[in-house]
């Protein structure tokens, strides 16, 4: 076993661990109490989480994959950020400071890129509700059916299908004692037929998340491949996936590939809309995430929406 430390002084900006993995924005961790996403209000804590990550390249780098085979990363934060003495305790199959850096922005100047946003209320109120909270980056392909699977559905929800998906076709890991299950690869969930994916209770987005995974597997598309392009072509590109309408689309575009700028139009933000800034509601959904993206300050809007996201759904109930 690997172990490690990263003092959350050496990074640019505040840090909490908890918000940022327990906010909506992925699906691929786990809370070793199991007690992923039982909190509506989930900031501040010390819990474990874990995860077990595929090779992958990461979009926008070098091309080299950050782990040359399956590798389970435990990760828990002591201390709040502005605390010298906060830090991130991590254990894992290899070295993973730099996987950690990857999946959770450590690398982001979280501070820079809030100052970057207009001063808005809500804005504020957000910001200052999750301090620290920063965008996540999963990988593509389990990001992608991830969100395939969200559609109408709590977190909680969403969360236990993708744990039940690589319990049952994923592969599994040995670590410190304890069996982990690597999300499936494309090939995994290619060959799994509709009537089993139904049995893990994905209902109508069985045949979404077989026939997605069928076209990665065969080579004919792929959600990194989405970089490439310009903001709105990356967007239109993943439509091509059975299942991804603009907005899943942008929440692949924006949790996993990068594209800080992009906006979701969730029930939350188009809440956000109604009330806060009418004048951005354009009828279809492009026009619409080009007004909100704008309002929130274009280069990092992604980064306001996931916050007023997150503030939203744990405030108006």
């Amino acid at each position: 076993m690997e172990t490690g430390v990263v003092p959350l002084s050496e990074i640019d900006g505040p840090f909490d661990l908890q918000a940022t993995v327990e906010s909506g924005q992925t699906y691929l961790w786990d809370r070793a109490d199991d007690g992923m996403y039982e909190q509506q209000v989930a900031h501040g804590g010390d819990h474990w989480y874990e995860t077990v990550v595929r090779p992958f390249a990461p979009p926008r780098g070098d091309g080299d994959t950050l782990v040359s085979e399956p590798t389970v990363v435990r990760v828990r934060q002591v201390g709040e950020s502005d605390d010298p003495d906060a830090r991130l305790e991590w254990e894992s199959t290899v070295d993973a400071e730099q996987l950690l850096t990857h999946l959770l922005r450590l690398d982001d100047d979280l501070d820079a890129i809030l100052s970057a946003t207009p001063d808005l209320p809500l804005l504020e109120e957000a910001y200052e509700t999750y301090h620290g909270m920063r965008l996540v980056r999963d990988p593509p392909f389990p990001c992608l059916i991830s969100f395939i699977c969200s559609a109408q559905m709590r977190v909680a929800r969403i969360h236990g299908m993708q744990r039940r998906l690589a319990e049952s076709f994923g592969d599994p890991v040995t670590f410190d004692g304890e069996t982990y299950y690597a999300f499936p690869t494309p090939e995994q969930l290619a060959a799994a037929t509709e009537s089993e994916l139904r049995d893990l209770s994905l209902g109508y987005r069985a045949p979404y998340v077989q026939r997605t995974a069928e076209l990665v597997a065969d080579g004919e598309a792929h959600p990194a491949a989405a970089t490439d392009r310009a903001y709105e072509a990356a967007r239109e590109y993943l439509t091509q996936f059975v299942g991804v309408g603009e907005k899943v689309a942008d929440c692949v575009l924006l949790f996993s590939l990068g594209f800080l700028q992009a906006v979701p139009l969730d029930t939350w933000i188009r809440t956000a809309i109604g009330d806060y800034y009418p004048n951005c509601e354009r009828g279809g959904y492009t026009e619409t995430s080009r007004a909100i993206r704008e309002q929130f300050g274009g280069e990092f809007a992604g980064y306001a929406q996931t916050y007023v996201f997150y503030y939203l759904r744990t405030t108006e109930q």
